[in-house]
C-alpha cells in the first residue's frame, strides 16, 4: 500500500461500521456492536501501515499523534458532558469518579467489567458505557509501537515472513481464547476484557506486515477489477446481515464476532488492491470516515442526553443523527490544524467555547462528592453479613430435611383466619437467593421468616443462579418457595431465565423487580407472562418515593428500607397464599348475590392493570379480574367459571388492547357466554368492533382518543402514559352507568 495512493473502499469499511454502531446504539441495529470488531482491525492495520511509511519510527511522535487524534477528542467530549449531565433533572450519577478515572487512565474496560455493567442491558446508565472501545484501544496503542519494532527488525534482518508468521499465530491464540471466553455464562468478560478482544487488533497487524513485505491476499484470478469489486460488496453484504441478525443473545455470538473480523480483513484486501482516483464522492466517503471516531465519541453521552429531555423515540432517534454529525464536524474542525489565517481565526472562535466548557467540566467533576467511602462502609457490612450466611447452612439443611412435607398437611387442617395465614406464611420453607440488596436485608429476612436460608452475595446476576439453585437442590435443601433479588447488576437472557424456572420446577417463585433498570424490569414482566409460580414483587414502585429507604445510590437499602423491603416480600407471600383460602367468600358471595346486579366487573389484562390505580377512585366497589397473561383460552375458561359459581355481576366492562390479540370471532364467543349480562367493551385495539354492539352490548371506542392525543402512550406505544390514564378514568366516567360509585 503506496503511501501517495488512495483507497476509497477503506473509507466504505469505516463508514458502515460507523452507522452499524450508531444505529445498534440506537437500538435499531441489533447486531451493530459486531462492526467494533471492523474497527479494531482497521486501527490496527492503518497504525501498521502508517508506520511503515516513516523512514524512522519516533515514539515520541506516535505519542504525541495518539494523544491529539485518540486521547484529547475523549478528554474534552468526557468533560463537557459531565458539565451538561451536571444540570439535568434527577440524575445521580454515583460512579463519577471511578468510572472517570477509568476513562481518563485507560482501564474503562476492566472498570465495566469489575462492576458487573451489562453493555447489552438496553438501558443507558452512563453517557461512557461505550468507552470501553477507547480503553482496550488506546492500552494496544502504547504498546504497539515497540511491538511493530521489534517486528520489523525480524523481518528486515531475518526473513520477511517472521513477522507474518509471528502475528498470525498469536492471532489465532488469542481468537481461540476468545471463543473459549464467549462460551462463558457472562459474556461481558469477553465482550470487555482486553486480551479477549486483541484477536481483532493483531488480525490487523498480520495483514499490515503482508501489505508492507508482499501484497493483498488475492489470488491472480479475482483481481480482475470488475469481479473484485463484486466479491468487495458481497462481503459487505455479509457483514451487513450479520449487523442485522445476530444480536448479544445469539447462539452465534462467538463466531460471529471472529466471523465479522475476517470478513474484515478481506474487504480490507479487496479494498487496498487498486488504488482510486479521487473525485467528489470519494472526497465524501474521506470526509464521513474522517470523523467515524468523533461520531463513536459523541454518540452515547448524546443518547444519555436527548432520551432524558425527548419522550418521543422517533424525535430521539432523529434528533441523535442530526445532532451527532453536527458535532461530529464541529470537533473535528477544531481539532484540526489549518493553514488559512481565517480558518485559524474561526477555530479560534470555535476553539473557546469548547474550552470554556471542558474546564467547566473538569470544576463539575472535581466537585462531584465521593461516594467511595460511604460505599465501602456499605461493602463491609455486607460482608458480614456474608459470613453469617455461610454460617447459617448447615442449621438450616438439617431443619429443612425435618420440615420437608409438613407444610401441605399442615395447610390442609388450618383454617383461613388471618392469624393462621400469617403464622404458616412465616413459617414456610424458604429459599433466597439474590444480590447485595438481598445481603442487607438478611437479618431482617430471618427475623421474619424462621425456616429460611438465603444466599445473597455482592454484584451477583443471574446468569449464575441456576448453579446454585442445582446445587441446594441436590443437597435437598431447596425450599417450597423461592425468593429472587436479582437484575440491579445486569440482565440474564430468556434461556438463562428459563433454565432457572426449569430448576424450580413448580414451587412458588417470587422475584423482586429492581429501582434502577427499569428495561430490566420491563423484560422481567413480560418473561413472568409463561410462567403461573412466578411472581413479580414491584419494589420498583413500592419504594418509590421513599428515598429513607436507601443509601445514596438508590438501590442499596438503609436500616428502614430493609423493613419495608422484608415487609414487601412477606405482603406479596401472604396474599399468594390467601388466594387458598377464597371458597371461604363463596357464602358471602351468595348474601350478596342480589347486590350484584347493581355492581360492575372490570375484566382486563397489562392494560387494566395499569389504568387500575386511577380508575378504582372512582369504582371502588367495582369487581376487577384483572390477568397480564390473559389469553383468549383463560378468559373464556375463567368466565365460564366465574358464572357457575355465580360470583360475576350484572354489568361487565371489558378492558382490552393489542396485546392479548382478541379477534371479532373471539368476542362473539365471549358474548355468547355473557348473553343475560349488561357488556360494555372498552375497545383500546385498533380493530373496528362496532359491529358487535347490541341491546345488552355496548361498543366504546377509546381507540380514536388515543389516534388524536398520542401523549396518551407511553414510549413504547403499547401502554397509557399518566396523562392516557387519566384520560381513560374521564372516558369511563362520561359513558358508564354510575351505580357503582
Amino acid at each position: 500500500m503506496k503511501s501517495d495512493r488512495y483507497y476509497k473502499d477503506l473509507n466504505i469499511i469505516r463508514i458502515l461500521a460507523m452507522l452499524a454502531v450508531l444505529l445498534h446504539h440506537l437500538n435499531i441495529l441489533k447486531g451493530g456492536y459486531l462492526a467494533v470488531c471492523t474497527f479494531f482491525l482497521l486501527s490496527s492495520y492503518l497504525s501498521c501501515i502508517s508506520l511503515f511509511k516513516k523512514e524512522k519510527v519516533s515514539i515520541l511522535s506516535y505519542y504525541k499523534n495518539l494523544f491529539l487524534k485518540i486521547y484529547l477528542p475523549l478528554i474534552l467530549i468526557v468533560f463537557i458532558t459531565i458539565f451538561i449531565v451536571s444540570y439535568l433533572p434527577n440524575i445521580i450519577w454515583l460512579n463519577i469518579k471511578p468510572e472517570i478515572r477509568s476513562i481518563l487512565l485507560n482501564y474503562n474496560n476492566f472498570w465495566q467489567l469489575k462492576a458487573n455493567l451489562d453493555y447489552f442491558a438496553g438501558n443507558i446508565n452512563s453517557p461512557f458505557t461505550h468507552l470501553w472501545y477507547t480503553s482496550i484501544l488506546i492500552q494496544f496503542d502504547l504498546v504497539f509501537p515497540f511491538i511493530y519494532i521489534i517486528l520489523k527488525k525480524l523481518g528486515d534482518k531475518i526473513h520477511k515472513i517472521i513477522p507474518i508468521i509471528i502475528t498470525l499465530i498469536i492471532s489465532i491464540i488469542s481468537t481461540l481464547y476468545f471463543y473459549k471466553t464467549s462460551t462463558l455464562s457472562n459474556i461481558m468478560f469477553s465482550y470487555y476484557n482486553t486480551f479477549a478482544r486483541m484477536f481483532s487488533l493483531w488480525f490487523g497487524v498480520f495483514l499490515g506486515f503482508i501489505h508492507i513485505y508482499y501484497h493483498p491476499l488475492i489470488i491472480n484470478k479475482l483481481k480482475e477489477k470488475s469481479l473484485s469489486k463484486i466479491i468487495f460488496y458481497l462481503y459487505l453484504i455479509i457483514l451487513i446481515i450479520l449487523f442485522i441478525f445476530i444480536d448479544s443473545q445469539s447462539k452465534y455470538y462467538g463466531i460471529s464476532m471472529i466471523l465479522t473480523t475476517l470478513i474484515t480483513l478481506r474487504l480490507i484486501d479487496y479494498a487496498t488492491l487498486s488504488p482510486n482516483k479521487e473525485n467528489i464522492i470519494s472526497k465524501i466517503f474521506k470526509y464521513f470516515a474522517s470523523i467515524s471516531y468523533e461520531i463513536y465519541l459523541l454518540q452515547y453521552p448524546l443518547i444519555y442526553i436527548l432520551s432524558i429531555l425527548i419522550t418521543n423515540n422517533y424525535i430521539l432517534i432523529f434528533s441523535v443523527i442530526i445532532l451527532v454529525f453536527i458535532l461530529s464536524n464541529i470537533f473535528r474542525f477544531a481539532l484540526t490544524k489549518h493553514t488559512k489565517i481565517k480558518l485559524k481565526i474561526f477555530q479560534s472562535l470555535v476553539l473557546i467555547p469548547i474550552l470554556i466548557f471542558t474546564i467547566l467540566g473538569v470544576y463539575k467533576y472535581i466537585k462531584t462528592p465521593d461516594y467511595t467511602i460511604e460505599m465501602k462502609a456499605l461493602e463491609e457490612e455486607l460482608a458480614s453479613n456474608e459470613e453469617k450466611l455461610l454460617q447459617k447452612e448447615q442449621e438450616y439443611q438439617s431443619k429443612l430435611i425435618e420440615e420437608n412435607n409438613s407444610w401441605e398437611e399442615e395447610l390442609s387442617k388450618l383454617t383461613a383466619s388471618k392469624e393462621e395465614l400469617a403464622n404458616i406464611v412465616k413459617n414456610l420453607k424458604i429459599t433466597g437467593v439474590g444480590d447485595s440488596v438481598m445481603l442487607g436485608a438478611v437479618d431482617n429476612l430471618y427475623g421474619t421468616f424462621k425456616n429460611s436460608y438465603f444466599d445473597a452475595k455482592i454484584s451477583r446476576t443471574a446468569w449464575s443462579i441456576n448453579d446454585i439453585l442445582l446445587d441446594l437442590k441436590s443437597k435437598n435443601i431447596l425450599g417450597d418457595v423461592i425468593i429472587f433479588n436479582l437484575g440491579a447488576n445486569g440482565d440474564c437472557s430468556k434461556s438463562c431465565k428459563e433454565k432457572i424456572m426449569a430448576t424450580c420446577g413448580s414451587r412458588k417463585v417470587f422475584w423482586l423487580n429492581t429501582t434502577n433498570l427499569t428495561s430490566v424490569n420491563d423484560t422481567l414482566k413480560e418473561f413472568a407472562k409463561s410462567y403461573s409460580n412466578l411472581y413479580i414483587i414491584d419494589w420498583y414502585n413500592i419504594s418509590k418515593g421513599h428515598q429513607e429507604y436507601f443509601y445514596a445510590d438508590g438501590i442499596h437499602l438503609t436500616p428502614k428500607g430493609r423493613v419495608a423491603y422484608t415487609n414487601a416480600i412477606y405482603e406479596a407471600i401472604y396474599n399468594e397464599y390467601a388466594k387458598v383460602y377464597e371458597e371461604k367468600k363463596d357464602e358471602a358471595i351468595k348474601d350478596h348475590e342480589k347486590g350484584l346486579k347493581n355492581k360492575m366487573t372490570f375484566i382486563g389484562s397489562e392494560l387494566l392493570l395499569n389504568a387500575f390505580p386511577y380508575i378504582q377512585e372512582d369504582y371502588p366497589n367495582a369487581k376487577y379480574l384483572i390477568n397480564k397473561d390473559y389469553t383468549y383460552e383463560i378468559l373464556l375458561e375463567e368466565l365460564k367459571k366465574d358464572l357457575k359459581n355465580n360470583t360475576l355481576t350484572n354489568k361487565v366492562i371489558l378492558v382490552f388492547d393489542n396485546i392479548i390479540n382478541l379477534k371479532e370471532k373471539d368476542y362473539q364467543e365471549i358474548l355468547k357466554l355473557l348473553k343475560n349480562k349488561e357488556v360494555y367493551i372498552i375497545n383500546l385495539s385498533t380493530q373496528n368492533l362496532t359491529n358487535l354492539a347490541t341491546s345488552n352490548t355496548k361498543i366504546y371506542d377509546f381507540y380514536s382518543e388515543i389516534k388524536n392525543h398520542p401523549e396518551y402512550l407511553m414510549i413504547d406505544n403499547m401502554h397509557l402514559s399518566k396523562k392516557g390514564n387519566e384520560a381513560l378514568k374521564e372516558y369511563l366516567i362520561t359513558n358508564l352507568p354510575q351505580t357503582n360509585k
